[in-house]
């Protein structure tokens, strides 16, 4: 197995235009962006914040109240992934969970005023890992690869 993964590591240094790799490079992209976020929300004093758990507060600041089942259809988690995230998120008083009035079985999710209080600072450290992502991208360069980016997922 190590050998294997050794084998993946230098072929991915020594041909890194690989197709076979892209999954590879998709997971260690996604491993140095949440290593990124978490070191800014420390710098920001904000702990116990999994970047699972900022996709559902980014987007509630985005889009303001979402119902739960929307949160997990956006973010490509099952219900009981996004319960149990969302429910520490209320634990720690950045988020709040009501029903629906006209429909018992909706929950709805919305951002305290703690929650909405991270609303700066979220916005200023997505920019800056954007930034740091796409440094070196044109427009036409970020369109095409958001594109084949959705027909990858679209397929899996």
């Amino acid at each position: 197995m190590d050998f294997l993964l050794d084998k993946c590591l230098i072929s991915n240094y020594m041909w890194p235009m690989n197709r076979d790799l892209i999954l590879f490079q998709i997971g260690r992209i996604q491993y140095k962006a949440h290593r990124f976020l978490l070191g800014e929300l420390k710098g920001h004093g904000i702990r116990g914040i999994a970047p699972s758990h900022g996709e559902i507060i980014g987007f509630l600041i985005l889009n303001g109240p979402m119902k739960m089942k929307d949160i997990a259809r956006v973010i490509d988690k099952d219900k009981s992934t996004i319960t149990a995230l969302i429910d520490k998120l209320v634990a720690m008083g950045l988020v709040k969970k009501t029903g629906r009035t006209d429909d018992s079985r909706v929950t709805m999710v919305s951002l305290t005023k703690k929650g909405e209080s991270m609303r700066e600072k979220y916005m200023d450290i997505s920019a800056r890992l954007r930034a740091k992502a796409y440094r070196g991208f044109t427009d036409g360069e970020r369109e095409g690869l958001s594109r084949l980016l959705d027909r990858l997922n679209g397929n899996l």
